[in-house]
């Protein structure tokens, strides 16, 4: 009996309304490393794979905007935690993925990690700094205050792809 064993190779799957389905083309796409060389499938998305997650979303909405601002903190606190729990393996993935230095893979990570602890904070303080009174002409209230208005779409940056990810997911979660 050998000792030989199959290596098991990534395919990775959509993220849409907390499941993990297949593309609805069932198409999907090699990514490559810095080098041209495989880590992983991923997802072909089409038009009804966009169409189901902003269906998705608009669910999640009316769940996510009523959350307390210390509520929307912790999750984003929770996913820094899980990002520190696994960061020996995002940054072996990030320095493959930009053929980048284990210090340099480290610094993005690190940062990445950084960046979601920073918008935890900024959610209880968001109101505060954005709203608030504004002065008009006779005997009238004029106050304002930021208020989430629905389904947006982001595109993350292909350089310096894990935290250009964060960098533009971050803010719009909270």
């Amino acid at each position: 009996m050998s000792d030989a064993r199959l290596s098991v190779l990534k395919t990775y799957k959509l993220y849409v309304g907390g499941k993990f389905p297949r593309s609805e083309s069932g198409r999907v796409y090699e990514v490559t490393d810095s080098k041209q060389n495989w880590l992983a499938n991923a997802p072909l998305s089409s038009r009804k794979d966009a169409r189901d997650a902003v269906v998705a979303a608009r669910k999640a909405f009316g769940g996510w905007s009523g959350a307390t601002a210390y509520n929307r903190g912790q999750v984003l606190y929770r996913i820094a935690e899980m990002l520190e729990g696994r960061r020996d393996q995002y940054l072996a993935e990030v320095a493959d993925a930009e053929g980048l230095s284990k210090a340099k893979a480290a610094a993005q990570v690190d940062a990445a990690i950084d960046r979601w602890v920073w918008y935890a904070g900024w959610t209880d303080k968001i109101a505060q700094v954005v709203g608030g009174g504004n002065p008009v002409a006779g005997p009238f209230f004029n106050l304002s205050s930021p208020e989430p208005t629905g389904v947006v779409a982001v595109l993350a940056p292909q350089k310096s792809s894990f935290l250009g990810l964060v960098s533009v997911v971050a803010p719009v979660v909270a």
